[in-house]
This record gives structure tokens, C-alpha cells and sequence, in this order.
């Protein structure tokens, strides 16, 4: 029995959907912190492994974990392959396991030196405002514990900083690899040198044969046409590392489980990841980097390139044939979004930052002045090239343009093909050139409740303390913020779904809520942060917002609603409602 590499995906999904429920990490941090304290003699500075085993099976940890995690196989003497190694991060999600096992049969040492994907390593910084930075990202080849005594290795490597600093050191990373269960069968260190040499060795060959290909089709697309030289052609992008990528490597079919049941859902998830360009250091316009994925979700916001490629990565696991645009918005600034493809035909352009879906009908510059043409509406001017994991394609059409640009994709006299099997030499999944496998998503670790309650009541704090300042007093009516819900609701379905609904029935409420002679005024704002006072800074300069904050009259009362929505890799949209409602003084 074979198990895909989607299930495989799923089932650590759902591993880990439970630990997290049985809160296994904080059990673990409590016991580790007891047998330090308790049971570690004053000049003993570490906790050997075998101690912290001891301590977790003394006091049932392990047992609770293989009780509640229940594995069924049709034939339990059928060998299941063992699964491809999943990247890990340093950063406030769980750890991950890296397996040998798969629970019936090991896998051997010599499997598993074919099995060339690195461990990806991300480290992140998180300031006391909740605020991100990416500090490194490291790709980790951990096979030389195959060829280590005991199944032990102990590694030192130097991390260094990302972007700008690329170049620069930010400090040291001991690790400790260790083979769980023991190999049966250890393989000699040379066998694993000499494997790790040859891969090497075939990787740079593929990369070189690919650039000299990549070469050679730029100079038959400038032979088309010299003005395709100022055109937005991607072909090589620059990761947080700052080494140099096929963009189709960026890119790859990625499903969500049980965690986003709809397209139009993981669009509104990626456009609920904050907006952030790479930093630049001086002039010189925008600086480059494409964030790998791993990198991407555990800073939980990136440029608009990082936005896109998720999205792209989301719609191809949908079924859905997708690709990442690269080209210009208004005033020539660089942009990229998400195409799809009907099999109708129909053309339809995802904005991955504001999740607003637009449909594309071509302008005919052959028409008459007077002939009625389709008004576009997105925000998009010209477009360069086309891509996904297995296809690149240049726009060789006379105008770049968006809204004269036909979207054949199969006529090569409009859009120039780059050799699939190049492209798939070097971006293909297994391919030593290209990204370790994506990370399966990670369910929320917010309780929505619970943080719409505490973002609530620190705002109703911080609007008396206002008006307190202005001299006024504050009156909150509970009813009236109650009777809020369903807008906010209602105004998050709209996002996703692109559907008004339950309107009519909040409109209702607030007039029944409403006496005759009273005014009602409400002001609904968006965020994607969590940070009250924040936000309660963003609405105070809104001069509609701080007309119902700081209101004055006669029989004021004033409402506040929080609502917040959760998301895949605690990603959160969060919608804030300030309302009053005072007597009407002519």
C-alpha cells in the first residue's frame, strides 16, 4: 500500500491537530522543567535524552499519545513506504518529527539516503508587539547521521541573516541529530560523502544545462520583438537567501486538508497574511526577494510575489489551472496576482492582496471608436509572463497590455513557451535543484471567542480613557454591541464569498433598537492584527470613526463589537464595529 504524498500531508495535519489538543508540548515543558529542578544535581547543567524518555514514560506521557493516536492499516504486512522528510521551523508553531518509520516497517539506511530533501530550518523574531522579522533560513542536510556511530552526529553551522544581510553571520546553531529508532544497519561514511558528492555534482550540471537553455530562449524572444526587453519577463528570482531560483520553483500544488474547504476560502485566507515589501537599504527602487513558503507562513506576511505564489499553490491543489502573473499595476509599479483558466475559456485574475477576484474580457484595438468595448476593472496595466510549477510562458503579443491581451495560452504566436521538460528538470518535485517539499498547513492556535472578547474590552478602555480626557463620560450599552454581530459576520462572508447576505435583518435590528428622535451611527474597519491599541489609533484617524468616539449630545450610548475570524497558521481577519446612538437636538 502506497500512502500519497497529499494523505501523507493530511495525516500530519490530523497528528497534529491532536497533540495540539492534548496540549502534549506544554506537558512536555512542565515535565522537562521538573526533572531540571527536582532531580539534577546542582552542578549538572544538561538533561541527557534517555533521562527526559524516563521522565516522560514515568508519568504516562507517552502512553496517553499512542493511546489517543490510533492507526488502521488494511494489511499490516504490506510495507509502506517511508514519507519524504517535511521542513521544520524554529518559531512559535510545534516542532515536527522526522521520521524513518511509518509505524509498520522501518525504512533502511540505504532508502533513506536517496531521499535527498534538506530539513528547512527558519528562525523568527517576535517583538513584544507581536510584530515578525525573518532573521535566518537554512537548509539542512542531515543525511551524515546515516553514516554516524550509534545513529548520534553532532553538527555546528552558521546561520546567516537573509535579504541585504545575506552575507552577514547572525550567530551559530549546535544541533544534535539522532536516528529514533536506532538503524539496524548503519551506513560507512564514505557510501554517504560519496552519495552527497554525486548529487552535488548532478545538481550543478542540471542548473547550468538550465541556464544555458534559459539563455538561449531570451535571446530568441528579443529576436521576436527588441521592445520585449523593457517587458516584465521573470525567469530567476532571488529567495531570502539571496540565491537564485527558477520562479517555477516557487510554485507547487498545495492542498488544505480539512483547514480551507473553498478556492474563494484560501483566497481570503492569503489576503488575510500581512503585506510587507522587502526592506531596502538606500535608493534604487524596489528591493527583490521571493520568499520560499516555509519562510513566508512562519513570518505571516511577505510582498505581493510571496502572496501570489501561495495563492497559485492553493488553487493548483483545488484542480484548478492556475498561474502566477507577473507585470505592472498603475503608474508602472511591478505587481503579480493569480490568473485561472475555465474550460470555457472564462479568464478570471485573483488580486492574492485584497482577494478580490475580477473577470477578464479582451479589448478589440481593431474596433471602430464608437463600437461598445468591456470596461476593465481591475487594477492591472501590463503583464510580462505567465507561470506555474510545470509551465512558463513569455507574452510575445504586440502590446503588453492587459486589456488588449488575449489569453490563449496554447498559441505560441502570443505567448512563447519555455521546453517543459527544462523547466521540469529543475523545478519537478524529487528534482535535487528544486524546494524541499511545502509544509502542510497548520490549523489556528487562536480561540476566536476568547480574543474578540479581550480586543473588545480593551477598547471600551481605551474609548472611556479618551473621552475621559475630553471630559466626557462614557455610557456602553451591551444590547446595541450585541446586535452588531451579524454586520461584522456578514461583512466576512462578503470577503470570502463575494455574496451580501443578512443585511436586511441587521438594519431591522438597529431600527427596533433605535427610539423615535434618536440617531444611530456605526463605523465597521478591518485589520489583520490582533494589537488594540494599534487599531484603536488606525480608527481615530478616520474622521467618521472619531465623530462616534468622541460624540456629544443628549442620552449618548455607545457600542463596540469585535469579531474575529480564524485562519490556517493563526492567520486572523479581525472586524471592529464603533457605534453610538444619542437624541436628536435641533
Amino acid at each position: 500500500m502506497s500512502l500519497p504524498p497529499e494523505k501523507a500531508s493530511e495525516l500530519k495535519q490530523l497528528i497534529h491537530q491532536q497533540l495540539s489538543k492534548m496540549d502534549v508540548h506544554g506537558r512536555i515543558r512542565e515535565i522537562l522543567a521538573e526533572t531540571i529542578r527536582e532531580e539534577l544535581a546542582p552542578d549538572q547543567q544538561q538533561l541527557s535524552t534517555e533521562d527526559l524518555i524516563k521522565a516522560l514514560k514515568r508519568r504516562g506521557i507517552i502512553d496517553d499519545v499512542m493511546k489517543e493516536l490510533n492507526f488502521v492499516t488494511d494489511n499490516v504486512d504490506q510495507e509502506l513506504p517511508s514519507s519524504p522528510k517535511q521542513p521544520v521551523c524554529f518559531t512559535d508553531r510545534q516542532s515536527t518529527l522526522l521520521k524513518k518509520s511509518d509505524g509498520t516497517r522501518m525504512a533502511d539506511s540505504t532508502t533513506m539516503l536517496s531521499i535527498s530533501d534538506p530539513v528547512h530550518m527558519v528562525l523568527i523574531k517576535t517583538d513584544i508587539f507581536a510584530e515578525t522579522t525573518l532573521v535566518a533560513s537554512y537548509f539542512l542536510e542531515w543525511r551524515s547521521v546515516l553514516g554516524s556511530e550509534n545513529g548520534v552526529t553532532n553538527l555546528t553551522v552558521e546561520l546567516m541573516g537573509v535579504g541585504t544581510e545575506s552575507k552577514v553571520s547572525v550567530g551559530i546553531l549546535n544541533i544534535k541529530l539522532e536516528m529514533y529508532p536506532p538503524l539496524n544497519q548503519t551506513l560507512s561514511q564514505e557510501v554517504v560523502n560519496t552519495q552527497l558528492a554525486l548529487e552535488r555534482q548532478k545538481t550543478a550540471e542540471k542548473e547550468r544545462l538550465f541556464l544555458v537553455y534559459a539563455k538561449q530562449w531570451w535571446r530568441e524572444y528579443l529576436q521576436i520583438r527588441p521592445s520585449h526587453n523593457s517587458r516584465l519577463v521573470k525567469i530567476f528570482a532571488q529567495d531570502e537567501n539571496g540565491i537564485n531560483r527558477p520562479v517555477c520553483s516557487y510554485v507547487k500544488p498545495l492542498r488544505a486538508g480539512r483547514l480551507l474547504d473553498t478556492p474563494r476560502q484560501a483566497a481570503r485566507f492569503v489576503n488575510v497574511l500581512g503585506y510587507e515589501r522587502a526592506p531596502v537599504i538606500g535608493g534604487g527602487g524596489k528591493q527583490e526577494q521571493w520568499c520560499t513558503l516555509l519562510a513566508f507562513l512562519c513570518r505571516n506576511k511577505g510582498d505581493c510575489e510571496d502572496h501570489a505564489n501561495l495563492l497559485c499553490s492553493l488553487l493548483l491543489g483545488y484542480g484548478l489551472e492556475a498561474f502566477v502573473c507577473v507585470g505592472t499595476k498603475a503608474k508602472g509599479v511591478p505587481h503579480a496576482w493569480v490568473m485561472t483558466c475555465g474550460t470555457d475559456g472564462t479568464v478570471t485574475f485573483w488580486d492574492s492582496l485584497t482577494g478580490h477576484r475580477y473577470l477578464h474580457k479582451p479589448i478589440n484595438p481593431d474596433e471602430p471608436p464608437a463600437a461598445e468595448q468591456p470596461k476593465p476593472l481591475y487594477p492591472y496595466r501590463t503583464i510580462g509572463c505567465v507561470f506555474n510549477h510545470q509551465t512558463f510562458l513569455g507574452n510575445c503579443q504586440p502590446s503588453d497590455s492587459v486589456e488588449t491581451c488575449v489569453f490563449d495560452l496554447n498559441d505560441e504566436s502570443k505567448w512563447k513557451p519555455m521546453n517543459e521538460e527544462a523547466v521540469k528538470s529543475v523545478c519537478a518535485p524529487g528534482a535535487t535543484t528544486s524546494l524541499p517539499p511545502f509544509p502542510p498547513l497548520c490549523a489556528s492556535t487562536i480561540d476566536a471567542s476568547v480574543t474578540s472578547n479581550e480586543i473588545e474590552m480593551q477598547l471600551r478602555l481605551l474609548v472611556s480613557e479618551h473621552r475621559k480626557d475630553l471630559g466626557l463620560t462614557t455610557v456602553w450599552e451591551d444590547q446595541l454591541s450585541y446586535l452588531l454581530s451579524p454586520a461584522l459576520a456578514s461583512y466576512e462572508f462578503e470577503r470570502t464569498t463575494s455574496i451580501s447576505a443578512g443585511n436586511e435583518e441587521f438594519q431591522d435590528a438597529i431600527r427596533r433598537a433605535v427610539p423615535d428622535g434618536h440617531t444611530f451611527k456605526g463605523f465597521p474597519i478591518h485589520f489583520v492584527y490582533r494589537n488594540a491599541r494599534r487599531a484603536f489609533a488606525t480608527c481615530l484617524r478616520s474622521p467618521f470613526c472619531e465623530e462616534i468616539i468622541c460624540c456629544r449630545g443628549d442620552q449618548v450610548r455607545l457600542a463596540v463589537r469585535v469579531r474575529v475570524f480564524t485562519y490556517p497558521e493563526s492567520a486572523c481577519a479581525v472586524w471592529i464595529m464603533f457605534a453610538c446612538k444619542y437624541r436628536s437636538v435641533l
